[in-house]
């Protein structure tokens, strides 16, 4: 319950805060013939020397649709969901009828309706540009008759709002047709929110569910559309929760990275996500004419896409986007140290890092934070160099024992083949001895068979002569 109080409760905070802060103004209109008052509340904190542009919100019916609008855009500009934006309201009063006066068959405007459409281009935009500084992305809020008239600025070549916001809107004679024409063949970008509910005015919503029917069909890609069919709520009840939803969805592109976004586009993105930035914030500036910052939480979005994607070359890229943005920032240096980090270039990350410690911080990158990380690797750095030292001792011992274990192998292999050597002269002086007490043997046998021999032959010889 407390979620759902939350949103109420600042909005009527912001409604009470905007009486102290709206401009009352007169400016003579010369197509009208009238003095035309106008209330004007101004972004917060705007500056007039600044350089940054704004948004301008014409409000129709400003007596009574200026609070609730003005209350919306602050509503959500705190929340950043739409940049700071200048809103002008048009008080009607009693011209509201000759005001959105139209021709019965064509819906468009004539005679004093003419007279208040002219004023409004020609004389009420020029003398707002020319006091504030507003972008070229204008938005035209309109209830009832006031929005139907607001469709008459579509029917120029080149319209000077490039957002419609219809609230109930009552559409006279053709135009339903003629818009359904215009934004079939638009070739530049427009917005167009209209919004009806089951309790509206029998023949308006009739009349809006019909329009309804006939823009869904429109396949132009430069025509946006969006269109909210109300329960539970009156002709004029709608209008607060038309006017939420029809900012929410105009400036849907300015809000900052959602989940949805990151994972549907960003993942899959081919390219670098840095580029993914740069892409995203000019489509920024083409639309609403604002040079809007990338703020330190959408670079951290990329990082942890970048993280996910295992996309290391992000983090450089999104380290040079961070110092072409802001060469004081300590983002671009302190991506720069992320990215050496996760080629393993501690040391260079530690020079980034130290780098960054002289440019401003951002958010929890801070002093804290970046010591924080030098102390990390300089920790991680000498626990290396000491592994390394370990490893080259180690290897060094391994290396001497090996050798010395080559040295006693060369010793036995040569005592081996010393004593080899003794003993094959060992065995060839054996050989030698066997030989010779072969031969003597031999020799000795000879002698002895020859004396036998001459034995055998003086016993032969002496029994001869006996006989």
């Amino acid at each position: 319950m407390k979620k759902v109080i939350l949103p109420f409760v600042m909005f009527f905070v912001c409604i009470t805060a905007i009486n102290a802060q709206v401009l009352y103004k007169e400016l003579k209109s010369y197509k009208t013939n009238t003095a035309r008052q106008l209330k004007i509340k101004l972004p917060k904190n705007y500056d007039e020397d600044s350089q940054v542009k704004h948004p301008l919100i014409i409000v129709f019916d400003g007596d009574y649709l200026f609070e609730p609008v003005v209350g919306q855009v602050e509503f959500q500009t705190y929340f950043d969901d739409m940049p700071g934006s200048i809103v002008v309201g048009v008080m009607q009063g009693g011209d509201r009828y000759y005001d959105s006066y139209v021709n019965e068959v064509t819906g468009l405007p004539e005679e004093s309706g003419l007279d208040f459409y002219n004023f409004v281009e020609s004389e009420l935009i020029p003398y707002i540009d020319g006091l504030y500084n507003t972008s070229d992305f204008r938005v035209v809020v309109g209830h009832n008759a006031m929005a139907g008239f607001s469709n008459a600025f579509l029917m120029r070549e080149n319209p000077i709002f490039q957002a419609y916001v219809n609230l109930s809107p009552d559409f006279l004679g053709n135009i339903t047709e003629s818009i359904s024409k215009r934004f079939s063949w638009i070739e530049k970008d427009y917005i167009y929110y209209m919004a009806t509910s089951d309790k509206d005015i029998v023949p308006i919503r009739e009349s809006v569910l019909a329009t309804n029917t006939a823009l869904k069909s429109i396949g132009n890609e430069k025509f946006t559309y969006y269109f909210d069919d109300f329960e539970d709520e009156t002709h004029y009840t709608l209008v607060t929760s038309g006017i939420s939803r029809a900012f929410d969805k105009i400036f849907n592109l300015y809000k900052p990275l959602n989940e949805k976004e990151i994972k549907e586009k960003v993942i899959p993105y081919e390219g670098t996500l840095d580029q993914y930035l740069i892409e995203r914030y000019k489509s920024i500036d083409d639309m609403f004419g604002i040079d809007k910052p990338i703020p330190l939480e959408e670079f951290e979005k990329m990082a942890k896409a970048a993280e996910e994607r295992e996309d290391i070359e992000s983090y450089r890229g999104l380290a040079s986007l961070a110092k072409k943005q802001d060469p004081t920032s300590v983002l671009g240096p302190y991506y720069s140290g992320v990215y050496a980090e996760k080629t393993e270039n501690k040391s260079k990350a530690i020079k980034h890092y130290e780098e960054a410690l002289e440019l401003n911080e951002e958010g929890h990158i801070n002093y804290d934070f970046i010591v924080a990380k030098i102390e990390v690797l300089e920790n991680l750095i000498f626990e290396e160099e000491e592994k390394e030292l370990a490893e080259k001792e180690a290897k060094r011992a391994e290396k001497e024992a090996k050798k010395e274990e080559e040295r006693k192998q060369k010793e036995l292999d040569k005592q081996k083949k010393e004593e080899d050597k003794e003993l094959k002269k060992l065995e060839k002086e054996i050989k030698k001895i066997e030989e010779e007490e072969a031969k003597a043997k031999k020799k000795k046998e000879e002698e002895q068979k020859k004396k036998e021999e001459e034995k055998k032959e003086e016993n032969e010889k002496n029994g001869g002569d006996d006989n």
